[in-house]
């Protein structure tokens, strides 16, 4: 078998492990709204639930890279309407420059961080991006530490 098959033969059976970090206010609000509402979507991921997603360091996300996740979502309320101002823009503003400093620099490819908005009403979408998120991470495989 070519290298390339074993390596197809191998993400087809592989489920990732995937931490997500929501804010309080809409991100969380909207996967419960996807749980009530019954919506489908995987359940490889484990939710830490923060006050603003302005709240979460780089630091945590190389931790759960570090400690067995292979993939992080950062996820907070839509630009402009955040309960704390503007901890969402600032949470922006720190994932860009996590991604061109410290993933880049550690050799992890960037599609395996992600930075998504969605707000309490949004349940069905928040579906939509687990789901996405959890199909993109099982073509990348798992993360080799």
């Amino acid at each position: 078998m070519t290298e390339s098959k074993e390596k197809l033969n191998k993400n087809k059976d592989f489920e990732p492990e995937l931490l997500v970090f929501c804010c309080n206010w809409c991100s969380y609000a909207g996967a419960d709204l996807a749980g009530v509402s019954r919506f489908q979507y995987p359940p490889n991921i484990r939710v830490i639930r923060v006050m603003c997603s302005g709240r979460v360091d780089p630091s945590f996300v190389l931790k759960a890279l570090k400690d067995g996740a292979d993939g992080v979502l950062i996820s907070g309320c839509h630009i402009g309407d955040c309960h704390y101002i503007s901890g969402n823009e600032f949470a922006k503003k720190r994932f860009e420059r996590m991604h061109k400093i410290i993933i880049k620099q550690l050799g992890i490819n960037e599609k395996r961080v992600r930075l998504e908005w969605v707000s309490a009403s949004e349940g069905k979408r928040f579906a939509e991006v687990i789901t996405e998120f959890t199909n993109q991470i099982k073509e990348l495989g798992p993360l080799e530490n």
